[in-house]
């Protein structure tokens, strides 16, 4: 078997059962080697103790920051995908939530690699920073957040050449 490797990322979303009943458990982790979008990779993830299944799928959420151990699974066919099969993890940083006081949702941080944007239920604009709190902008909608992070890495290039 390969040595292990241990990558640090973020959790993209939502962890899901990899059987039927919880005892293992898949997540993607979003790597990168730097602060640049564009060097992220998105990794399919498993894990096959239960113990540690059970905690994937009731104590992580989306925008958690993770230190991962484990083997990666290569591709056999074409139509197979690369995975990390996942023997430790630890929590560096969990992604904040913030509520009202009655407990219910009413905003969240959300991360995108080394990007922290605010989502409130009571509008539609995302305005986002980088990680070390450098404004990036103001999405006018969730679905335009991509675009703006793909616009202020272009001014940052452009900037430092």
């Amino acid at each position: 078997m390969s040595e292990a490797i241990v990558l640090d990322g973020f959790l993209e979303e939502e962890t899901v059962p990899g059987d039927l009943h919880g005892s293992t458990a898949r997540f993607r982790l979003t790597v990168s080697p730097s602060d640049e979008r564009t060097d992220e990779a998105t990794l399919p993830c498993a894990v096959t103790d239960s113990v540690m299944a059970h905690a994937v799928l009731h104590d992580l959420v989306p925008g958690d920051k993770l230190r991962v151990t484990g083997h990666l699974r290569l591709p056999r066919t074409p139509d197979e995908p690369m995975s990390l099969a996942v023997t430790a993890l630890e929590v560096l940083a969990t992604a904040p939530v913030l509520t009202d006081i009655a407990g219910a949702f009413t905003a969240v941080l959300d991360r995108y690699g080394p990007y922290v944007c605010y989502l409130d239920a009571d509008t539609d604009q995302v305005p986002t920073w980088t990680e070390a709190g450098v404004w990036v902008g103001c999405a006018d909608t969730p679905g335009d957040v991509s675009g703006l992070l793909e616009a202020f890495e272009q001014r940052q290039t452009a900037d430092g050449e």
